[in-house]
C-alpha cells in the first residue's frame, strides 16, 4: 500500500499514518475549516461500492469521525448501532473539535481510482479542548476487478488515541461520559458491526489491538454487500490476544451462519462470554482428514462428546451450548499461521443479540517434545513435527486442560 499511497509514519505501537498525499498535511485536500458538528459538501467517490446492498457513489466527510452515504451526519454522541437512515462507517464516532489553535484537521485523498483516504489528524474534542488529540484514518479500496461490482475493503488506521468523549456527551478532560463507537452500520435498524471497546473505555485498545496482526490496523472486506462472516470465503477475522482469538458481533435475525477465522490449529476451545449460545458448529472439510474430537464441559469437566465430520452441521440441540472444544486436528496437517482461511468455523447461535466470544487454541505433546504455539509465539514453527504424523488424531491427554 505504500508504493501507492505515499509514506507511512507512527509512533511506537499504534498504526503507520499513511502520508504523502498531498495538500497542506501531506494528507490530501482539506475538506472542512475548523468546526465543530460539521460535515464536508457532497464528495465523490473514487468508485462506486455496495455496502449492505446499497450502491453508493458519493459520500459525506464527517468531523465527528465518520462518513455517511445519505446525507451528512452532526451527531456528537454515538448513537449505539444500529440507527435508521444513514449508512455509515465510523472509524472513530466521537464529539471531534478542531477549533482548538494546535488541534489538526480532516482532509481527503484518492491518489488513484481505486482507493480513498480520509484522515483525521490530530482532531480535539469539544469544547475546543487539545490537551489530549487523536489521529486516525479510513480507506476505502476497490475489489471489483475479479470479483462481484461494488466490492470493497475497509480499513481503519489508528495513529494515536488519547480521548473518547467530548464534553458535551458526559466526559471530562476527554474521558468518561458515552465514549466514541467505531464499526459499520446499513441503516436498516438491523444489520451492523462494532469494534471491541466501542462507547466504552476500552475503545482507546484500538489504537494497539488489531484483526490483521498489526497493531492499530482493522481491516474488512465487504463482498457482494456484505461485510465479513456471511460466507467461507469472506470469515470474520479476530482480535488475537495473549491466549488466543476474541470475537465481538451481533447477531440478527437475517444473520444466519457467522464464519470467524483464526491462524493457527491442532484444537480449540469456543467459548461464549457473553450473548446467546452456540447453536450449531460447521467445521472445515480440507484440514488433516476432516473429522475432528468434539468435547463439552458437563458438570465442571470436559467430556468426549465423539465425531463431528466437517462440511456436516452439528447441533447442539435445544438451548445450545456456551463452551466446547474442537480436538484431533493432525499436527501434519500443518497449518500456515498467515493463511487467513487457515481453519474456517461457521457457527449459528440460540438466540439474537451481540455475541462476545472467544476461540483459544489448544496445546498437543507430539511426542517429540515440541509444544505447538499460542499465538503469543507466531510465527509457528513447524519444523520437526513431520515425525508426528504417525501419531494420527493424539489430542491433550497427558496434559490438564484448564476447565
Amino acid at each position: 500500500m505504500a508504493g501507492l499511497l505515499g509514506t507511512l509514519a507512527a509512533a511506537a505501537g499504534a498504526a503507520p499514518m499513511i502520508s504523502g498525499l498531498g495538500g497542506p498535511a501531506g494528507y490530501g485536500a482539506q475538506v472542512m475549516t475548523p468546526n465543530d458538528d460539521q460535515s464536508s459538501s457532497q464528495l465523490n467517490l473514487p468508485f462506486a461500492l455496495n455496502f449492505y446492498g446499497n450502491v453508493f457513489d458519493k459520500f459525506y466527510v464527517n468531523n465527528n469521525g465518520n462518513i455517511s452515504f445519505n446525507g451528512p451526519v452532526g451527531g456528537y454522541t454515538p448513537t449505539a448501532f444500529p440507527i435508521a437512515s444513514q449508512p455509515m462507517i465510523a472509524p472513530y464516532w466521537g464529539d471531534v473539535d478542531t477549533r482548538c489553535n494546535t488541534c489538526g484537521a480532516v482532509y481527503s485523498a484518492s491518489p488513484n481510482a481505486q482507493t480513498l483516504v480520509v484522515t483525521w489528524d490530530s482532531v480535539g474534542y469539544y469544547a475546543a479542548n487539545s490537551s489530549k488529540t487523536n489521529s486516525f484514518q479510513l480507506v476505502l479500496t476497490d475489489r471489483s476487478a475479479g470479483n462481484s461490482a461494488g466490492d470493497f475493503d475497509i480499513q481503519f488506521r489508528y495513529g494515536q488515541l488519547q480521548w473518547t468523549t467530548g464534553d458535551a456527551s458526559g466526559g471530562r478532560n476527554g474521558l468518561g461520559g458515552t465514549p466514541a463507537q467505531a464499526g459499520l452500520d446499513a441503516g436498516n435498524l438491523t444489520d451492523y458491526f462494532t469494534l471491541p471497546g466501542s462507547r466504552t473505555a476500552a475503545v482507546l485498545d484500538l489504537v494497539s489491538t488489531s484483526n490483521t496482526g498489526e497493531a492499530g490496523v482493522w481491516s474488512f472486506a465487504v463482498r457482494s454487500g456484505v461485510p465479513p462472516g456471511a460466507t467461507p470465503d469472506n470469515p470474520l477475522m479476530p482480535v488475537v490476544t495473549d491466549n488466543g482469538w476474541s470475537f465481538n458481533f451481533n447477531v440478527g435475525p437475517n444473520s444466519g451462519r457467522v464464519f470467524i477465522d483464526p491462524v493457527i490449529a491442532v484444537g480449540y476451545e469456543y467459548a461464549v462470554s457473553s450473548g446467546p449460545n452456540f447453536q450449531s458448529v460447521l467445521l472445515p472439510t480440507s484440514v488433516g482428514d476432516g473429522l475432528y474430537d468434539l468435547w463439552l464441559y458437563v458438570n465442571n469437566q470436559w467430556v468426549d462428546s465423539g465425531d463431528v465430520v466437517g462440511g456436516q452441521v452439528h447441533d447442539f440441540g435445544a438451548g445450545g451450548v456456551n463452551r466446547f472444544q474442537i480436538r484431533g486436528i493432525e499436527t501434519s496437517a500443518g497449518l500456515d499461521p498467515s493463511d487467513p482461511s487457515a481453519f474456517v468455523t461457521g457457527l449459528t447461535f440460540a438466540g439474537l443479540g451481540t455475541v462476545q466470544m472467544t476461540m483459544t487454541p489448544l496445546t498437543v505433546d507430539t511426542g517429540g517434545g515440541t509444544p505447538v504455539p499460542v499465538p503469543g509465539t507466531l510465527p509457528l514453527v513447524l519444523a520437526g513435527l513431520a515425525a508426528a504424523a504417525k501419531v494420527r488424531r493424539r489430542v491433550v491427554r497427558d496434559q490438564a486442560v484448564a476447565a
